[in-house]
């Protein structure tokens, strides 16, 4: 007998691992008897106009499940679309319940970072107020690893796998010809520093890693920057320094914002785009030394690299998407799963469904006692803390020489 009807979408930036969580959602209801299992498509934006698909029409042998695992992106498509609160637009919120109700869903999961479980939050404080049974549920991703609450996100493992990976490559390309050169690589994250504090990682034994490394949770300073790439240059010839792309001035504004030219846009949840921090640095730094200065932006490469995915990652990427569903379908509802961890060595976590109220927007950001060397590089304690997380691989299923992805 069925136990109703599932609805799942994605929302927000995508992760090389955000539809393994969709596979864990799918898997799992199937798995414990849902009815219908639908997706939307572009989150809770095209649930509105009526876009969803069920997913059995899609999903139908275990290697579609494999597949989709392995499927970089969004297989169903994202939005940022911010739902107003409830008092200020009631009747969209009605317009939602009366479609959840037509599709007789009993069970709602939205995967999703920050913004995605302000959503969550939003639905289940009116189902709540309605007297809906409709159960609520957030499912973690973000490669910014900036969620309240849990130990980590899905999606930032690999993130942080590929950064490392990239990173080692750069050093390697930059000491080539023994001159003079300083590369400025550009890092994802906004106003936490999680991605580019992963750059460390690339530090081995064959590798000597970054030189600097600046995180946005501290005040940038541009004069003691030049200052610092003036001492290593007296040192060095190769020089690679790793900087977020939401470095701030004193003042809090964007080091980005320095470039007068720069189109400015905002989304519907008030972030503004960000980008071009490593190019106006390493345009300083030219102007300053007179010396070859090149900016690397990493841009989306860093959510979409799915040919080098943690398995730590997208096995707990997948596992999220389960235990949220056995966590609904158990009565919870206004909740996010959660990872605690236990140990780092072994490597050890547990899941729980955690209260969204204390999830949503709210901001982790990187420890300030990880953040050393005036603030130009990170702890041993974060590597403690990162290393776990980027260990082995799932390899591609290869045809023709490319990986194999799920499409619809």
């Amino acid at each position: 007998m069925s136990v109703g009807n599932v609805i799942v979408g994605q929302s927000g930036g995508p992760t090389s691992v955000i539809n393994s969580s969709l596979a864990g959602v799918f898997q799992t209801a199937r798995d414990r008897g849902a009815g219908i299992i639908y997706g939307m498509k572009n989150g809770i934006a095209g649930f509105l106009e009526d876009r969803y698909i069920n997913m059995a029409d899609h999903i139908k042998t275990d290697l579609h499940i494999e597949l989709l695992k392995r499927t970089p992106s969004a297989y169903l498509g994202s939005c940022r679309f911010k739902l107003p609160d409830i008092d200020d637009n009631e009747a969209i919120y009605s317009k939602i319940f009366q479609k959840l109700n037509n599709l007789e869903i009993k069970y709602f999961f939205y995967i999703g970072g920050n913004d995605s479980m302000d959503t969550i939050k939003k639905l289940s404080d009116y189902g709540a107020r309605e007297g809906s049974d409709i159960r609520f549920m957030g499912v973690p991703k973000t490669i910014d690893n900036d969620l309240a609450e849990t130990d980590h996100t899905p999606g930032y493992g690999s993130a942080a796998k590929f950064i490392a990976t990239s990173m080692k490559e750069i050093i390697k390309d930059a000491n080539v010809y023994g001159n003079q050169n300083i590369h400025v690589v550009e890092i994802m994250g906004r106003n936490a520093g999680w991605l580019t504090a992963s750059a460390a990682l690339a530090k081995r034994e064959d590798c000597i890693g970054p030189d600097l490394i600046y995180l946005p949770e501290l005040p940038f300073d541009t004069e003691k920057f030049l200052q610092k790439v003036g001492e290593l240059r007296k040192e060095k010839k190769s020089i690679v320094v790793a900087v977020s792309e939401g470095l701030k001035l004193a003042d809090g504004t964007y080091v980005c914002e320095q470039i007068s030219s720069q189109a400015k846009f905002t989304d519907s949840f008030g972030h503004m785009t960000l980008g071009g921090t490593a190019q106006y640095l390493a345009n300083l730094i030219t102007a300053e030394y007179g010396c070859k200065s090149r900016a690397i932006d990493l841009s989306i490469l860093q959510r979409c690299s799915s040919h080098i995915v943690s398995r730590v990652d997208i096995t707990e990427a997948f596992v999220a998407g389960g235990h949220a569903v056995e966590a609904a379908f158990r009565g919870e509802t206004a909740k996010m799963i959660i990872f605690n961890r236990v140990t780092n060595n072994p490597y050890q976590c547990t899941t729980e469904p955690y209260d969204i109220n204390k999830i949503a927007n709210i901001e982790k950001k990187v420890p300030l006692e990880w953040i050393i060397n005036d603030g130009t590089y990170v702890s041993p304690e974060f590597i403690s803390y990162a290393n776990p997380l980027i260990q082995a691989e799932l390899s591609p299923i290869m045809v023709g020489g490319l990986p194999s992805h799920m499409y619809n």
